[in-house]
């Protein structure tokens, strides 16, 4: 009996023990099952915020003034008034017919009102609503392309073949932007499909659709300006071809008129040379050279008119080459304006500069005073040349600007150099210590050229920048040469190129001042000596006595 008791309490408990495992086995099967959904929902609302993230990235890659983006936003505006107008008509004609009261009348009037509006609006965005991107898939219009038909019209021509090619350029850059904005749009719908799946509520239901649409468009766009653009490449093609024949033509034709032209200058110029040898009158020469010159450019006038004649508007072609005959005729005048733009724009001379400019043998220092379109006016100075030389100065001198080819010009002051070495030599005798001569004139010479040797050294180190200058020494040079009458001693040193006598006129009385107080340096100068001989009675060379037979 108590075997059986024992037993039954043995089940018992152990029912209840099992009872219990099973329940802490259930409880914790719930659990598990409860933090496996919270996890699949933050993993779902990570990948959610994860995408959308990627879509504003997209939304600031897409740019709001894209010409694609705002083609296709007219588009939509367009198709919304439309439809609010549709809405508004149908309205309107209801109450024309059933307004009973005055409120109807009311709506009635507001809703004519918005109707103006809008079909004003309509107006404004006329032919966007009928398809998007209509204005940019059409290609820019090629037009009708005049032939080439005189030397002036290749110059046309070319310029129509640039023209043509940057259209192109421009059309075939739409292409490649249109192209980018569906890689993204493509990539922002694949996005929402993702979201549609991990979120079906439908909550971004409607946007994938929209931006299904939206990219539906933009590919038929693409679809569009792809194959216009193969067609507008072909028409361009054919286009050049047949400008590049007329440059050919026109081309080869200039060849011939240039062959002819260049064997009546020959004759000409022959004819010229037989007038030089056998007419020695210099009047007459002038004249036949005259009737010469008259007789070549008719010549040439003519030929140009007789290949030109096919249409009066090649008169100008005809006028064009008239003005060269002119322009050789007065070769001088042309000259000096292109020595104008030489020095203008060359920038070698400039109005205040001096310049020394050497003509018909003479040479001229001056200032300059100005720059016209022919010449240069320049203020002569007291300067070295004009006491050594001229033996004038204050005179204006008038230099024709073609000089600058067939002349020697000299800058004093380019750029921003606005000094020159000038130099003193004086002589001392053979028996003169002249290391100490040397040593006084340096260093008188570098004591009142020291400002000038200061600014020199800056300026050379900003002209270093566009030229290239190996020795840049200022400091005053001093040198000795072995003279008939003497040493020379030669005392170089930099001075203002404005002033350069009066700096001469103080280093020369200094440095003679100088050696006249020192008892070994004597001054020489060119000396004569005269042997004085005392007269004396000279005797015959033979005997006085001697009687000749």
């Amino acid at each position: 009996m108590q075997i059986k008791l024992f037993l039954f309490l043995f089940l018992i408990f152990s029912t209840s023990v099992f009872a219990l495992k099973s329940a802490e086995i259930a409880s914790a099967g719930d659990i598990l099952k409860q933090t496996q959904e919270k996890e699949l929902r933050a993993l779902k609302t990570s990948k959610i915020l994860s995408y959308e993230e990627q879509l504003n990235d997209f939304e600031k890659e897409i740019p709001k003034e894209n010409t694609w983006i705002k083609s296709y936003a007219s588009y939509l505006t367009s198709l919304k008034v439309r439809m609010s107008l549709a809405k508004i008509e149908k309205r309107i004609k209801y109450l024309s017919k059933y307004a009973k009261n005055m409120s109807d009348r009311d709506e009635l009037n507001g809703l004519v009102s918005k109707q103006n509006i809008l079909t004003s609006e309509i107006e404004k965005l006329k032919g966007k609503n009928d398809a998007p991107f209509a204005n940019l898939i059409t290609p820019p219009a090629i037009g009708e392309i005049d032939k080439i038909t005189n030397p002036f019209d290749i110059f046309t021509g070319f310029s129509v073949i640039k023209n043509l090619t940057i259209n192109f350029e421009e059309y075939k850059l739409k292409r490649d932007t249109l192209v980018k904005i569906i890689e993204l749009l493509s990539k922002e719908h694949d996005v929402y499909k993702e979201l549609e799946i991990l979120d079906p509520s439908g909550k971004y239901t409607e946007t994938k659709k929209y931006k299904q649409t939206q990219l539906d468009r933009f590919e038929t766009a693409l679809d569009t300006i792809n194959v216009t653009l193969d067609v507008y490449q072909k028409r361009l093609e054919i286009v050049e071809i047949s400008i590049n024949k007329g440059i050919e033509k026109q081309v080869y034709r200039l060849m011939k008129i240039g062959t002819v032209i260049l064997v009546v200058f020959l004759i000409f110029f022959l004819l010229k040379m037989v007038v030089k040898k056998y007419i020695t009158d210099n009047e007459r020469f002038y004249m036949a050279n005259k009737i010469i010159t008259f007789t070549n450019f008719t010549f040439i006038i003519l030929i140009l008119f007789f290949n030109y004649i096919e249409n009066a508007s090649y008169l100008v072609t005809i006028l064009g080459f008239a003005s060269a005959g002119i322009a050789i005729a007065m070769k001088d005048w042309f000259m000096s304006i292109l020595g104008w733009l030489v020095i203008v724009f060359g920038g070698s001379i400039h109005v205040g500069d001096r310049i020394r400019v050497d003509m018909d043998g003479m040479q001229y220092v001056g200032d300059v005073m100005d720059i016209s379109l022919l010449r240069m006016t320049l203020m002569e100075d007291i300067t070295l040349t004009s006491i050594m030389h001229n033996r004038r100065a204050g005179r204006i001198i008038f230099v024709p600007n073609n000089y600058v080819f067939t002349r020697m010009i000299s800058n004093y002051t380019h750029n921003s150099l606005k000094t020159v070495w000038d130099g003193v030599k004086i002589t001392i005798t053979f028996d003169s210590n002249h290391k100490k001569a040397m040593s006084i004139a340096k260093t008188i010479s570098k004591k009142f050229s020291k400002g000038y040797t200061d600014i020199t050294r800056k300026q050379l180190n900003k002209l270093r920048q566009h030229y290239s200058l190996k020795n840049t020494n200022v400091e005053p040079r001093i040198f000795s040469f072995i003279n008939t009458n003497g040493m020379d001693i030669e005392a170089w040193y930099l001075t203002n190129a404005y002033a350069t006598l009066t700096l001469r006129s103080v280093i020369s009385t200094e440095i003679v001042d100088a050696y006249n107080a020192e008892d070994d340096i004597t001054i020489a100068y060119p000396t004569q000596k005269l042997y004085v001989q005392k007269n004396e009675k000279s005797s015959p060379p033979f005997d006085e006595n001697e009687v000749i037979s």
